[in-house]
């Protein structure tokens, strides 16, 4: 028996070694496992790379842009002066989360998927002046959010689906206090239906607190002087359809966005605007006034075919201005006269037809010669197409001698563009000419005849 159990041991024991092995064997797979592990971690690092450091201007700029961030990470300098976190998925803003930034000025959190901010979630930000929150998920915040940024002077709630209910009172009464007049101006609320699409900043407070279903039977919005919508979609503004980005230079994106039109209500402080791949068919006069600090206006890829004559209107210190790839012919006399500084113009792409109406264009570039064009060349007729613009101005003025391009007057204005022009057109009505080639008018005047009549 004492053999037997012996033998039976013998065996338990032989048959546990294969289960040790694979065990032992786990763990050094579960080591290799937790390092493959890290090796996943490290493709997800790659897949959310860094965020980008940088100074403009000497501050300090952290972009984390398109990270696909849920928080913020505390391994992040505390030192930048500003912070972008457009295009993430945060979804709650938390106590306290950014308070170790104490030098923020400016934090952007637009395009977020932002429901929720807590009442401490922007404590010791005292420093910060810009905060951008638009294109979010936010139905409701307290006047809270607000109280730690004491040097707050810009901020931004437009689309988000506000409910003007109590719950918003008191950050609405904050909203319409007359010094905070760059705080929320576009946002709009979306609940109750009887208060959709009014501005939070021109809301009637005393409506927000007043019983639902009471303001919904208010015939009209109510005895207080507050209107009712009507059952239709509110038409959006500039700020609802596009994009604002503040950093590093305030750009209004509206591309692609199948707008028809110059979005109404365009921001003031915006240095770059861009409008391009719509289906914009004609500006009309002073559709750009208020934006006086526009520097690039990208109208390309558009189906432009018209600009009246005070498009620009206002555009004093504009830079540059992109209008290629459109159906532009000819630009209309004084389009061009309110772009003082202008310095680069894309005109490529369109169908620029060579006939008399082309000249004003020539004309305003041989006078600022410090544009720099690109795309000026002939589509219609067919003779000329293909052709430098310029050469043929050159050929249209040289058909003609050169004492009638400059009618044999001193005008002053020799060899400029109008003077060319203006005596194309004296020679267009010329009849029939002398051997001399002198114009019509001039010739009438060589051969009068005076007869002198002897009073006696």
């Amino acid at each position: 028996m004492r053999l037997l159990a012996t033998l039976v041991l013998l065996l338990l024991l032989r048959s546990a070694e294969p289960r040790r092995g694979p065990r032992s064997g786990a763990v050094e797979g579960g080591a290799g496992g937790r390092v493959r592990g890290r090796g996943r971690a490290g493709v997800m690092r790659r897949q959310t790379p860094e965020c980008k450091e940088y100074v403009e201007a000497g501050d300090k700029y952290l972009d984390c842009q398109d990270r696909q961030l849920t928080t913020v990470m505390q391994d992040w300098p505390k030192d930048i002066h500003h912070l972008l976190l457009a295009r993430n998925k945060i979804q709650v803003l938390r106590d306290n989360m950014f308070s170790q930034f104490t030098q923020l000025k400016s934090l952007d959190l637009q395009q977020n998927h932002i429901s929720m901010v807590e009442d401490g979630a922007f404590t010791g930000l005292s420093k910060l002046r810009t905060l951008l929150l638009q294109h979010n998920r936010l139905k409701t915040a307290t006047e809270e959010v607000l109280l730690p940024l004491t040097r707050l002077t810009y901020l931004r709630l437009y689309d988000n689906p506000w409910s003007c209910r109590c719950s918003l009172d008191s950050l609405v009464r904050t909203l319409q206090v007359p010094s905070n007049r760059n705080l929320g101006n576009y946002g709009k609320c979306a609940e109750p239906q009887t208060l959709s699409g009014l501005k939070l900043r021109k809301l009637n407070v005393d409506l927000l607190c007043a019983d639902d279903s009471q303001v919904d039977r208010w015939p009209g919005g109510g005895d207080r002087g507050q209107p009712k919508p009507p059952p239709i979609k509110v038409k959006t503004e500039a700020t609802s359809m596009c994009h604002t980005y503040m950093f590093p230079k305030p750009l209004l994106d509206c591309s692609n966005k199948d707008l028809n039109n110059i979005p109404s209500e365009l921001p003031s402080d915006i240095v770059k605007m861009d409008l391009s791949k719509n289906t914009i068919k004609h500006l009309r006069p002073k559709q750009f006034l208020l934006s006086k600090d526009l520097k690039l206006l990208n109208l390309s890829s558009n189906s432009l075919h018209h600009l009246d004559t005070a498009a620009f209107a206002g555009l004093l210190y504009l830079r540059e201005l992109d209008l290629s790839n459109n159906s532009l012919p000819y630009f209309e006399y004084g389009v061009l006269e309110d772009l003082y500084f202008l310095r680069k113009l894309s005109l490529e792409n369109n169908p620029w037809v060579c006939d008399y109406n082309i000249h004003y264009l020539i004309y305003w570039l041989k006078h600022h010669p410090g544009v720099f064009y690109t795309g000026l060349f002939c589509s219609e007729p067919q003779e000329f197409r293909g052709w430098r613009v310029e050469d043929y101005v050159k050929t249209y003025n040289g058909e003609c001698p050169i004492d009638k391009q400059t009618g044999g007057i001193g005008t002053g204005q020799e060899g400029q563009g109008g003077a060319e022009n203006d005596a194309q057109e004296g020679a267009g009505e010329t009849d029939e000419m002398q051997g001399d080639h002198l114009p019509q008018p001039l010739q009438q005047i060589k051969s009068k005849r005076f007869e002198i009549i002897r009073l006696s």
